[in-house]
């Protein structure tokens, strides 16, 4: 009976919609170097009207559904967006007034927070601490002493009194006192002198919150342009790409202002109880220092800290805060944010620290506040419109390439230790089974297509074979029906049913391998499968069944022969030969065709049987496995199916670079 396959669901989740982009004129195309220090240059000197622009741009994603929601209560547009923006006009203003009353106060304090620093330094000399840095630094100042009384003193310089030595030196000039005085500064210029510090601050906010007001009065037309720039020959993809970049970006930004709001709010309260002064002016500190990624959280502590030091005449305040920012910013960090971001931002780590050094070099510290949320548009960008792709590749948090292609470079670089570590992480999700048929037999496939183009040397293909059978012999314990995770939550899951008796002698089953330098690797892996179900498995190498020494062959107990093959061309011919070789000499015995290669996975099973004469014909590991065992229990061989979405392939993600 033959047996047809269908098509397998990938391990790698589908790529996100993109954007086509359109042709580029070759007068168009210059030097990406050049093109890099442009866009920079134009970022650095252009900086007082971009930075206006881009905090503009990452409000109108936090206001705009606030704007959508008045607009379904009937506001209308026109007063949705004045709403929207006189009300985040009105909370920056109440933030800045309170910043502004809160720092006053410190200010008036400094006299006597000064004092009590002094008491506590002069304290800690007393401490053993305190008498070892005294005493080091009394030694520095001796060293010093020393060296000075070393130096030679110079010589009174001797000056000729000419010829009347005995004459009176000429009596030196008056000095003359001259008073300079300021002219007392006019209103104009001393309102320049008052309003300077504040004009250009004001003067950005005013352009913020002006192109905030056209960016949400003119979204929709905004976003056909970019749709037209980006791709109109294809509306649904394009619109369908946008959506997706504008609510990913929504919800970020939405989540994480609450979530540093949150932060603030408890570090407000926190530092109230423990009795530090001006608590409010540090939770709104500790709030705007979150959106710094990684030293954000450490310097908001640094000022609570150093505060509490100057106000308690013992350590238990400091103490305190100490712990309050040690338990806190851990639990949000890396419990909370996780938890809430998800995937949403779509930024490796190394995405972060790049750009925030970036950003920082190029607009200083508006630069660092903007530097994540200015990324995560980019990355976003990356993944919809094909010229950004390389935004996507170098700062996204999706691996580079897929398990398959991740385990072929390993194997490829001899590299035994991490396809262990790659194998370990996609098992925790899936069988034995999975991994095999979907990782490590595309994985061989890719290395028989390069040895096909002849890009791979001797000692490459003698390496692939070593490192894939130290995996193979790794594996030799796993348990191959269920994933680790499926395992320890149901460790009394039922068994299949064990094989007869009479499948179990050693040699029931040849393994025969094609001629392909990988076919004896992925013969050795159906082998170790049909093992571990009980099946008696011997592994014939493509030397031992060739014209010349097939006569040789000792068939042993065999029921049953499976034939590998991975080679991508010329096979048919010489699988047709192969099987005519065994059936004469094993009349008996069942052929099972493996013919593992994506070319012939759409051919039917007429095409097959015309191709290479077998009783089975079989296109993945999986339903080998299956054939093999369903002979053994002589039931109908069932035709192979496809997982379901939802199962054991659905969980396995690819692995991390």
């Amino acid at each position: 009976m033959a047996l047809t396959s269908t098509p397998k669901p990938s391990l790698v989740p589908p790529r996100p919609t993109r954007i086509a982009a359109a042709a580029t004129p070759p007068q168009a195309l210059t030097s990406p170097l050049i093109v890099a220090a442009l866009i920079m240059a134009g970022l650095y000197v252009g900086r007082d009207v971009l930075i206006p622009i881009a905090i503009a741009i990452l409000l109108s994603f936090v206001l705009g559904p606030l704007v959508n929601l008045l607009r379904r209560w009937h506001f209308g547009r026109f007063l949705s967006v004045a709403t929207s923006v006189v009300l985040a006009l009105g909370t920056a203003a109440a933030l800045a007034t309170l910043i502004g009353v809160q720092l006053a106060d410190i200010a008036k304090d400094v006299p006597r927070y000064r004092s009590t620093i002094e008491r506590k330094i002069e304290g800690l000399n007393d401490t053993p601490a305190g008498r070892l840095a005294g005493y080091v630094a009394s030694i520095g100042r001796t060293m010093h002493e020393s060296q000075e009384e070393a130096k030679p003193e110079p010589k009174p310089e001797v000056k000729s009194t000419g010829p009347n030595p005995q004459a009176n030196p000429a009596p030196p000039d008056k000095a003359i006192l001259v008073e300079v005085k300021e002219r007392v500064p006019g209103p104009v210029t001393l309102a320049g002198t008052l309003l300077s510090p504040i004009l250009h601050p004001l003067a950005t906010i005013g352009i913020v919150f002006v192109v905030l007001l056209f960016l949400l009065m003119q979204r929709e037309d905004l976003r056909d342009r970019m749709i037209r720039l980006a791709g109109s020959s294809d509306l649904h993809r394009t619109t369908v790409a946008m959506d997706d970049a504008a609510k990913r970006l929504s919800r970020y930004f939405l989540v994480q202002l609450a979530l540093n709001a949150s932060f603030g709010l408890v570090v407000g309260i926190g530092l109230y109880i423990l009795g530090v002064p001006n608590p409010v002016l540090w939770g709104i500190f500790s709030a705007l220092m979150r959106f710094v990624p990684y030293v954000g959280a450490f310097v908001s502590a640094l000022f609570p800290l150093a505060l509490a030091a100057a106000v308690d005449p013992g350590w238990s305040m400091v103490i305190g805060t100490l712990i309050l920012f040690l338990i806190l910013e851990p639990l949000v960090g890396h419990f909370i944010e996780p938890m809430l971001y998800g995937q949403s931002t779509g930024m490796s780590p190394f995405a972060v620290l790049v750009s925030a050094l970036f950003w920082t070099w190029l607009w200083g510290p508006v630069g660092l506040l903007l530097s994540t949320p200015l990324t995560v548009c980019l990355v976003v960008l990356g993944r919809h419109v094909d010229k950004l792709e390389f935004l996507d590749v170098l700062f996204g948090d999706r691996p580079a390439l897929t398990p398959v292609e991740n385990f072929y470079q390993r194997i490829l670089a001899d590299d035994p230790e991490e396809a262990q570590e790659h194998a370990d992480l996609i098992l925790k999700n899936c069988s034995l089974t999975a991994y095999y048929d979907e990782v490590v037999v595309k994985g061989l496939e890719l290395a028989a297509r390069d040895a096909a183009r002849g890009v791979l040397t001797t000692d490459q293909k003698t390496d692939i074979r070593t490192s894939v059978g130290g995996l193979i012999a790794e594996m030799a314990d796993r348990d191959d029906l269920r994933g680790d995770t499926e395992a320890k939550a149901d460790p009394d899951a039922p068994r299949p049913e064990p094989v007869p008796e009479t499948w179990r002698p050693a040699g029931t089953v040849l393994c025969v391998a094609g001629r392909s330098f990988v076919d004896e690797s992925a013969c050795a892996i159906l082998a170790q499968l049909l093992g571990k179900r009980g099946i008696g498995v011997r592994v014939v190498p493509f030397s031992d069944v060739s014209r010349a020494k097939i006569a040789d062959l000792d068939p042993g107990p065999a029921k049953l022969v499976c034939i590998v093959s991975m080679a991508i061309s010329g096979e048919p011919t010489h699988l047709r030969r192969l099987t005519e070789r065994l059936r004469r000499t094993l009349p008996d015995a069942r052929l099972v065709l493996g013919l593992w290669q994506a070319d012939d996975a759409g051919l039917d099973e007429a095409t097959r049987r015309r191709a290479v004469d077998a009783d089975i014909h079989v296109s993945s590991l999986r339903a080998a496995v299956d054939a093999v065992v369903a002979a053994a229990h002589g039931e109908a061989i069932p035709a192979p199916k496809a997982p379901e979405p939802e199962g054991e392939f659905a969980r396995v993600q690819p692995m991390p670079a």
